[in-house]
């Protein structure tokens, strides 16, 4: 991956610190410590973790390591930071991610959706935050899938996240989707605090990314890091 697909540009990351974490750039200073952050909600794993885990885990999930093919669907940049309640950073906390991939299916032998797979999506990654608590990764957007012959899935990304002291499962949503508000976990969280805590927001397009991608800020917070 190149050098500027690794690396967010200083602007982007107080764009993004100013995001839904709100300070968050701010990390260890007595300010920022002030503020009590909403500890990111419990999703469920769902039924598609990886047993079998692709050899390529890298954070570039739109191609696949000696395939020349790139994989199909809108292209999505994903930062973020993983935080305590207090808004201090959790440096080298280890983060999995997987998903479906454009058409809505997962790379699992348990997946009962017949849209095809795409062999140029990698579909999992194993991530670490650096020493600001930083992570971050590329990937398409999801494809909503059916559960029922009445409800879909809306587009979501899962998290395994594992802090110095806690570990949280949760699942990141795409922000101004339909399907959100017909989502029966993405409605189990009652509160809009709860809801809010699990959207991505959307950032300012940059000129480091491709054009046409779409940039989003997560932050994922844990009760103690």
């Amino acid at each position: 991956m190149k050098n500027e697909e690794k690396n967010l540009s200083r602007r982007q990351m107080l764009q993004m610190g100013l995001g839904f974490g709100g300070l968050a750039i701010l990390g260890g200073s007595a300010f920022a410590q002030t503020i009590e952050r909403i500890v990111t909600p419990e999703v469920g794993m769902g039924p598609f973790y990886p047993m079998l885990k692709p050899l390529d885990k890298d954070a570039d999930l739109t191609s696949v390591k000696g395939q020349k093919g790139v994989a199909a669907g809108a292209i999505v940049h994903v930062a973020g930071r993983v935080l305590d309640t207090k808004g201090n950073s959790v440096k080298n906390a280890k983060i999995e991610i997987w998903q479906a991939n454009s058409y809505g299916r997962y790379s699992h032998q348990s997946d009962p959706n017949t849209a095809q797979l795409d062999p140029n999506f990698q579909g999992y990654a194993v991530l670490k935050t650096d020493n600001e608590g930083r992570y971050r990764f590329k990937t398409i957007k999801p494809g909503a899938y059916p559960i029922s012959p009445t409800a879909q899935r809306p587009p979501h990304i899962h998290f395994d996240v594992e802090g110095k002291a806690n570990r949280l499962v949760s699942q990141m949503f795409f922000p101004d989707e339909p399907l959100n508000e017909k989502d029966s976990l993405f409605l189990a969280l009652r509160m809009q605090s709860a809801k809010n805590a699990v959207l991505a927001q959307k950032m300012p397009p940059e000129n480091e990314i491709e054009k046409d991608a779409m940039l989003l800020n997560w932050d994922v917070v844990l009760i103690n890091g």
